[in-house]
């Protein structure tokens, strides 16, 4: 079950109406990086999560305030969208050059949606649902949270400062500040489970005799020209603590060349495959 307020979760205000702005606006509500990407990748992480209940709360707790994150982005575009032109007279009379672009708005938000959000990316492709990762498992599912964030992030900064309106930077500004808390959110669900040592590798019930041990610690370098490069990746203990990192300068192939011989007869092949 769902509550809503009839109030935004942090105030909108535009200051300049823009309809290129409500455009980019779009990549943080319909975009790999945005809140509807979030949102159902906590709701479907959430509705998988077994073990600790306090998480499965927290990730839909989470995944309800992506929602109002939604809802404060449609309401940034619709504000953006106030003054656009409604025809091709008016759009034409300011700037002739708006006749094939009109000034980079998208055209949809006008003959799609009458001047208000669509749950698509700044390209006007919708999202479909892609890039929503929920494995059940909890530990690949936080780090897959923590790089949701982090992209997010990423996005509403260079949102930021893409614009000069102080009403969309107040508003940026908050969610900026919301996912510098979500990224340390998911990554404290990792502390709280042992930290890195105790979830690597993912998953960490695979039993030993399942893997290749012999290979599960070396960089392996392929590149001809140039040594391999150097690093905390390359030496020293592994983070699991179960090996030592090093690093393969030329490695040799181990593996038979990949020949598939003659094509079956009726396989729909050349006759010169057969």
């Amino acid at each position: 079950m769902f509550h809503h307020s009839s109030h935004l979760q942090y105030p909108v205000r535009v200051d300049e109406p823009n309809p290129q702005f409500a455009m980019l606006l779009q990549q943080a509500i319909g975009g790999i990086e945005g809140e509807i990407r979030v949102a159902m990748q906590y709701f479907f992480q959430a509705m998988g999560a077994r073990g600790d209940d306090r998480i499965r709360d927290m990730l839909m707790s989470t995944a309800t305030e992506e929602l109002s994150h939604i809802e404060m982005l449609g309401h940034a575009v619709a504000l953006n969208l106030e003054g656009a032109p409604l025809s091709y007279q008016e759009a034409t009379a300011k700037d002739p050059v708006m006749n094939a672009i009109l000034g980079g708005a998208n055209p949809r938000h006008l003959l799609s949606s009458g001047l208000a959000a669509l749950p698509v990316n700044a390209n006007g492709v919708p999202f479909d649902m892609s890039h929503v990762y929920a494995t059940g498992n909890i530990a690949a599912d936080m780090n897959a949270n923590v790089a949701a964030e982090s992209s997010g992030r990423v996005l509403a900064s260079r949102l930021y400062n893409w614009t000069d309106d102080k009403g969309m930077k107040d508003f940026l500004s908050f969610l900026i500040a919301r996912d510098t808390y979500h990224q340390q959110q998911w990554l404290a669900v990792i502390e709280e489970l042992g930290g890195l040592e105790e979830n690597l590798p993912i998953p960490n019930s695979t039993p030993t005799e399942h893997e290749a041990t012999e290979h599960s610690y070396y960089y392996l370098n392929t590149l001809m020209d140039k040594e391999a490069p150097q690093g905390r990746w390359s030496q020293g203990p592994s983070l699991d603590g179960r090996g030592e990192f090093s690093a393969r300068q030329k490695p040799e192939p181990k593996g038979q060349e990949p020949s598939l011989g003659k094509a079956r007869p009726g396989s729909g092949a050349q006759e010169q495959q057969m």
